[in-house]
């Protein structure tokens, strides 16, 4: 369930304030460095959300473009306090991708492209078990644990009575063809799958193999939008070492084109969920 008070939307909000700010002042995130005796690569990252700000910052921020309204200043330095609270996820430790969870539980809907393994949403406990074994196979089975918990909490944003994430997943036929844990464990998998897909704010396509080549040839990429018109959409894409945020109008406008031309290639919705049926039959065998 989303919180009342959200961090990571809140740095975002936050420091696309501060850009505004400083875009009405005429100045380079260079020039305000120079100013504050910081490095530019800081200015970015409070503008960007990525990193925690401080009230001091924000004060600081606010004498270097003069403004005069404290209402403005006062109300700057409240968001800082509550970008600075702890999300649900911070009681699991050090999450690598914890800036992403912040964003989905925040979010509207998400619309999210998997070519490899079906979507961490619908994953079962079985599966992202035996998933986050295999993919990483150096990690204590303590910190598997915990991923899996974190996995699982996620899926309240899909499960809510109230408001739930509406989410529209495109799976490549690889992901309900590589065995993840086992038939059995795949065939209860694609199962769930399936009877989640008949919830009204959950769509599932499958793009078949005879498609050949498409648009997300490259690789997994999702796609938050936010109910708030002040947040602005994010296309994430997760990376081994580090993850990818796209927020630029150009950037989030071509990976939607994409995202269009693979529902448009994947089979409908009801032959979708034919498919996904049909195959985790051949796992019972």
């Amino acid at each position: 369930m989303a919180s009342s008070v959200n961090p990571t939307v809140r740095r975002r909000r936050l420091g696309q304030e501060l850009r505004r700010l400083r875009e009405l002042k005429g100045m380079t995130a260079e020039e305000v460095a120079e100013r504050l005796l910081v490095s530019q690569s800081k200015i970015s990252r409070l503008e960007n959300g990525r990193r925690s700000i401080s009230q001091r910052d924000v004060r600081d921020l606010c004498g270097v473009y003069e403004v005069e309204d404290q209402r403005i200043v006062d109300s700057l330095m409240q968001m800082a306090k509550d970008s600075r609270q702890q999300g649900w996820w911070h009681a699991f430790g050090d999450i690598p991708y914890s800036v992403y969870i912040g964003l989905e539980t925040d979010a509207e809907s998400l619309r999210t492209y998997e070519p490899q393994i079906i979507t961490g949403l619908l994953q079962t406990r079985a599966y992202a078990e035996a998933l986050i074994q295999g993919a990483l196979p150096e990690t204590s089975v303590a910190d598997v644990e915990k991923r899996v918990q974190v996995r699982i909490r996620r899926q309240e944003r899909i499960s809510a009575e109230n408001n739930p994430l509406r989410l529209w997943v495109v799976l490549d036929e690889a992901s309900l063809r590589r065995v993840v844990g086992g038939k059995q464990v795949m065939r209860e998998q694609l199962e769930h799958v399936a009877e989640m897909s008949q919830l009204p704010h959950i769509t599932v396509q499958v793009l078949p193999f005879d498609v050949g080549a498409h648009p997300g040839i490259n690789g997994q990429y999702s796609i938050l939008e936010f109910a708030d018109a002040a947040d602005s959409s994010v296309v994430y894409i997760e990376g081994v070492t580090s993850d990818l945020y796209l927020e630029k109008a150009p950037d989030v406008q071509k990976y939607t084109v994409m995202y269009e031309h693979l529902r448009a290639q994947a089979l409908n919705v009801e032959q979708s969920r034919q498919r996904i049926e049909d195959v985790a039959k051949e796992y019972a065998r």
